[in-house]
């Protein structure tokens, strides 16, 4: 197993046990990874490609949270598989993903027993609360179409891509909005020629 991503695992025990207890799985683009409401049983380490993380909101849109890229895992995984609680979130795969799970019940060990695991661990819960609290802001304090090039250009850079394969009812749900009013935002953008909108295909030509 190719570990040159988890460089953070420093104990040579730990990089042992590692690769022999770690599941390698493979997600197609579009494929979901965690769904709600269920026991998350492993910890996923992304290893290639990026998923995005979602909140289903009571209006179920499903908000988009924070995106996992290679080398990192899910906060929320790791915490609810450590506390062996209820998933409240969905994960899905933005473009094919390969990951290694780590069963929850030897991740708690090495909780306590490697020190490098453990602050792994700490450094994802507070990345992931910064991203979420940011989230938070731009939905309480930012205009809907500042949230659109925000999310654009947030995408393109987690893709590595400036053609995003994506309909707009799509970006509606993550933005927890509707999707005449993506539309709209979408034709003006295109208008300002800074987006060139394609049948479920949007390409950035300039937003920055």
């Amino acid at each position: 197993m190719n570990l040159s991503k988890f460089d953070f695992l420093q104990e040579h025990d730990l990089r042992l046990e590692f690769e022999d207890v770690g599941i390698p799985l493979q997600f197609s683009s579009g494929q979901t990874v965690v769904e709600p409401h269920k026991y998350i049983k492993v910890i996923p380490l992304v290893l290639k490609g990026s998923i995005k993380v979602l909140r289903e909101t009571p209006a179920r849109n499903e908000l988009l949270l924070y995106h996992i890229r290679a080398g990192e895992s899910c906060a929320v995984s790791i915490s609810t598989s450590l506390m062996n609680k209820l998933s409240n979130i969905k994960a899905v795969a933005e473009d094919d993903v390969e990951l290694v799970a780590i069963p929850a019940s030897h991740a708690t060990i090495w909780y306590d027993k490697y020190p490098s695991w453990r602050m792994f661990v700490l450094k994802t819960l507070n990345t992931r609360y910064d991203e979420i609290i940011s989230t938070l802001d731009s939905v309480a304090f930012k205009r809907v179409d500042e949230r659109l090039i925000d999310y654009l250009i947030s995408k393109s850079k987690v893709l590595e891509s400036n053609q995003l394969v994506i309909t707009h009812q799509e970006i509606a749900n993550e933005l927890a909005t509707s999707r005449e009013v993506i539309s709209r935002m979408l034709k003006q953008l295109e208008q300002r020629g800074q987006v060139k909108l394609f049948r479920n295909k949007v390409e950035i030509l300039s937003l920055m």
